[in-house]
């Protein structure tokens, strides 16, 4: 058996090898210039927030306990660190399915670390304490409390207030046995010398979590890596080991790459929800994400397990997977353009699978178990033609490519497949 890993490990490498060698002489990658600017993390992590912020946003459906256990699984299957289960102090039905979640992750071996959201008030942080204790599954207590100036005059808040509260949330939750992840909603709009205090509070009252939050989705990369260095500081003063989460929503469209952001500036953990459901717009969405960490290299994921899972919590909640999200929609490795088709053709038939996955595409199809697609339509060449009836073994006479062709020019749309058959006689319909 050790032979085999050795060889299989052997193999791995040299085709690594290969592909990058590949690689070099063929793309030249302005990224590799740029990238001895960035802090590559030491610690990439990920909590899975589809199952609590996700379900906030307004057009979903709320899953069946049945349908939380297929996602939960799916996320296992991508590896993902840690999920938070739900908002336990909602009502006793969520507190079910939590308890029922973080059973299945235990009986299953699921890998997964599970938490659960709560304001800093007795009435949430009980529910999660009785979740854990009543699935015997360690639970991490998720504490949020606004920390930012226009949250304080809207709810009449002091910075004493916020101190108190802080310290009185934290210690009720470690009384109960829970470990504690601190929160400061709207972080990115809040002053330093408040941020300090409050988290200072948080820690010296025991958590061992502290979350940074774009409550809002107002930051900016360069905004983020100011403040996460910042809270970094703040943890260093403080001489305990804590570590920092980052959890961002895309009001502005930056999550992912203010997440990016984060864990360069020293955050450890990020937040994200399967194809950025959440309030409003959305929270960063962990496919996006995922694919961005797998092709910096900042995570070894296998990606072939993402249109599985984003396919799972789109029927969960009723979300369709839109056509041009990165990696899983179905326009992701579609062209029907005629100069991109021939080019892709061109290197499919070197035989060269690394090759045909980048000539056009800066995603690999592969890496997500997906190939290029080449499609007819208006803006199409005979190219297309060709690769789309070759591939499926019709025929690929002068007279075939021009009828569809002739059709795929006057027509305003791509061609499904029926329109094509059509073309070629009731035999192929068949």
């Amino acid at each position: 058996m050790a032979e085999g890993r050795s060889a299989g490990t052997t193999q791995q490498t040299t085709q690594q090898t290969t592909q990058q060698t590949t690689g070099q002489k063929y793309i030249y990658d302005w990224n590799l210039v740029g990238e001895g600017e960035i802090n590559a993390p030491r610690v990439v992590e990920l909590d899975d927030e589809t199952l609590r912020d996700g379900l906030q946003c307004p057009s979903v459906r709320q899953p069946s306990l049945n349908e939380k256990i297929e996602i939960l699984h799916r996320m296992a299957a991508l590896k993902i660190h840690s999920a938070d289960l739900g908002y336990a102090g909602a009502s006793p039905s969520v507190v079910d399915h939590v308890v029922a979640l973080a059973e299945e992750i235990e009986r299953e071996h699921l890998g997964i670390s599970p938490n659960c959201a709560g304001r800093t008030h007795e009435s949430d942080i009980l529910p999660i304490s009785e979740a854990q204790q009543r699935s015997g599954v360690a639970i991490e207590a998720a504490l949020f409390l606004g920390s930012s100036p226009i949250r304080q005059f809207v709810e009449g808040w002091d910075v004493d207030f916020l101190i108190r509260t802080t310290d009185e949330s934290v210690r009720l939750a470690r009384r109960q046995g829970l470990e504690v992840m601190f929160v400061t909603e709207d972080t990115t709009r809040a002053p330093a010398d408040v941020l300090r205090k409050v988290y200072t509070a948080a820690i010296e009252a025991g958590a061992r979590r502290i979350c940074v939050c774009d409550t809002v989705g107002h930051a900016t990369p360069w905004g983020v890596r100011a403040l996460v260095a910042f809270v970094r500081q703040v943890v260093s003063d403080s001489g305990e080991d804590v570590k920092i989460d980052w959890h961002g929503h895309r009001d502005r469209n930056l999550s992912v790459i203010n997440s990016l952001a984060a864990l360069s500036a020293g955050a450890t953990r990020i937040h994200a929800c399967a194809l950025g459901i959440g309030e409003r717009v959305g929270n960063t969405p962990m496919d996006a994400l995922l694919l961005n960490l797998m092709l910096l290299g900042w995570l070894d994921v296998d990606l072939r397990e993402l249109p599985a899972y984003c396919a799972a919590v789109s029927k969960a909640t009723d979300t369709p997977v839109a056509k041009n999200t990165p990696g899983v929609g179905q326009d992701a490795f579609q062209t029907g353009t005629g100069v991109h088709a021939a080019a892709v053709l061109k290197a499919i038939r070197t035989g060269d699978t690394w090759l045909a996955n980048r000539i056009y595409s800066g995603v690999p199809a592969d890496e997500l178990g997906r190939e290029q697609e080449i499609m007819v339509g208006p803006m199409s060449g005979k190219a297309n033609a060709l690769a789309w009836l070759s591939k499926r073994g019709y025929p690929c006479d002068d007279e075939t490519i021009e009828k569809v062709m002739a059709t795929a020019k006057t027509s305003d749309h791509i061609l499904c497949e029926d329109e094509i058959l059509g073309l070629l006689g009731s035999e192929y319909i068949l």
